[in-house]
């Protein structure tokens, strides 16, 4: 059994929603569920599997800015600011803190819902330290 978990994070890295979708689905699929339950925000940092026209439009009508590098197949290439995308890293830092959980970092529960709630309760630790 193999799952994606799509995560949004707060500018200090603390997480805020997650969704779950399964490992041979697109990103596409997650950015869609997710974009109902983003905050107020400036920007949106992303790599390249959320890069889309739709889900830049989306973000715009949002007042958001997306911070999105283009796909290499992309004929037309889109500009980021390169600077604010290094920040990116505080989102792999928290995805690396999830797996300091033993049961989040080698999924146990072979159930989807099991495997969920374990990420929901590392996440909600997480949050507050």
């Amino acid at each position: 059994m193999n799952t994606k978990l799509h995560a949004v994070t707060d500018a200090n890295g603390r997480p805020i929603s997650f969704f779950m979708t399964a490992g041979q689905v697109s990103d596409y699929t997650g950015a869609a569920a997710l974009l109902d339950s983003l905050s107020k925000a400036q920007w949106m940092l992303a790599d390249r599997g959320y890069d889309a026209d739709w889900f830049r439009d989306a973000l715009q009508e949002k007042g958001i800015t997306p911070c999105i590098p283009g796909r290499k197949i992309r004929s037309k290439t889109v500009k980021y600011d390169k600077r604010r995308y290094k920040r990116r890293n505080r989102i792999e830092i928290m995805f690396g803190r999830l797996k300091d959980w033993r049961r989040v970092a080698t999924r146990y529960d072979r159930c989807p819902k099991a495997f969920f709630s374990a990420v929901a309760l590392a996440a909600t630790v997480i949050f507050w330290l």
